[in-house]
């Protein structure tokens, strides 16, 4: 978006510059003035789009409220983009140390998603495992592949068998190692990598509800 100022003073520099000079050139000035128009209508389409961005956004977080106290919200990484509510969870915060078996102190952290998870019914649940590059070492477990699907798959049957979430609504899924946030060549990166996302989508008909919520902006009142 500032790109597209930026470019678009630049237009009404070169359209100044150019009344200032002469009276000639008046098919370049017509095509100068056009290319401005364009430009604003441009600059506007972008700031309309972030704007509508922005208001979906504060609709899912204030819903999020229902469903979570602030003390409870500040233990979870939540992230909400396009209608689209991301919670990250370090893996030491749900599995053993180098296994996919839910740990005895993972109960507290999956009830708080199993609340969220509730309250948004008609979302679908995607719950995604992550690893480091790390090779796996276990008999049973071939590499990271195996690891990040099998702790994807832990979580939801979790959620399933002991908070109640219905299994129609989840899909248990991996990455392994090959979608990484920070970068491995460190133990902060690979820790950070480490990770399970659960992931709530709106269906398209509540895509449409959210966004008949969503405020409208004060310039199309």
């Amino acid at each position: 978006m500032a790109e597209a100022q930026r470019n678009n003073n630049q237009l009404r520099a070169t359209l100044n510059q150019a009344l200032a000079q002469n009276a000639q050139g008046n098919t370049n000035i017509s095509k100068l003035v056009d290319e401005i128009n364009a430009s604003n209508r441009f600059i506007k389409h972008l700031v309309e789009e972030k704007n509508r961005s922005d208001s979906l956004n504060l609709v899912m977080v204030s819903n999020l409220t229902r469903s979570l106290s602030r003390e409870e919200s500040q233990d979870l990484d939540i992230q909400v983009l396009k209608g689209v509510v991301y919670i990250s969870l370090d893996d030491k915060m749900l599995y053993r140390s180098g296994s996919y078996e839910i740990s005895d102190t993972a109960g507290q952290i999956l009830s708080k998603i199993a609340k969220i998870i509730q309250d948004y019914r008609d979302y679908e649940v995607l719950v995604e495992g992550n690893t480091d590059t790390n090779p796996i070492s276990r008999n049973n477990i071939r590499n990271n592949w195996d690891l990040s699907v099998l702790r994807g798959s832990s979580v939801v049957q979790a959620l399933q068998n002991t908070y109640g979430v219905d299994p129609k609504r989840m899909t248990a899924a991996g990455r392994g190692e090959y979608n990484p946030i920070a970068s491995n060549s460190t133990a902060d990166g690979k820790e950070q990598n480490r990770r399970t996302q659960i992931i709530l989508t709106p269906r398209l008909d509540q895509f449409m509800e959210l966004i008949e919520q969503a405020p409208q902006n004060s310039t199309d009142r």
